[in-house]
């Protein structure tokens, strides 16, 4: 039985970067499409998605204000909550298809209790 010598915290403090790693994890693949109406979340990402142009679509939303850190919220849904998502990124609000906004990652933000 081997037993390595650990200072005083560490075992705590491996536990919280793990739970901290597997919470960024699980934030950073939710996608945009899948926010709930009006819950605000945090950009993380933008992932162009199989058969877009990955380029262009990830400079247009670029443009557009979709980048890392940027606050959005989904504002409306279109017919039978399809598309387009009008979507709240900065001081604007745009529309988006299914697809693109199937590409931007989001992480929740926590609403406080009132």
């Amino acid at each position: 039985m081997h037993l390595k010598y650990q200072p005083p915290g560490a075992k705590q403090r491996a536990h919280e970067a793990q739970r901290t790693r597997g919470a960024a994890l699980s934030a950073a693949g939710m996608k945009l499409t899948d926010l709930k109406t009006g819950a605000r979340a945090r950009v993380v990402s933008v992932v162009p998605a199989e058969g877009a142009a990955p380029q262009e679509l990830e400079r247009r939303l670029a443009e557009l204000g979709f980048l890392p850190g940027e606050a959005v919220r989904v504002v409306a849904r279109g017919l039978l909550s399809r598309e387009p998502l009008a979507v709240r990124v900065g001081t604007g609000t745009f529309a988006l298809r299914l697809f693109e906004a199937a590409c931007i990652r989001v992480c929740p933000e926590q609403t406080p209790a009132a």
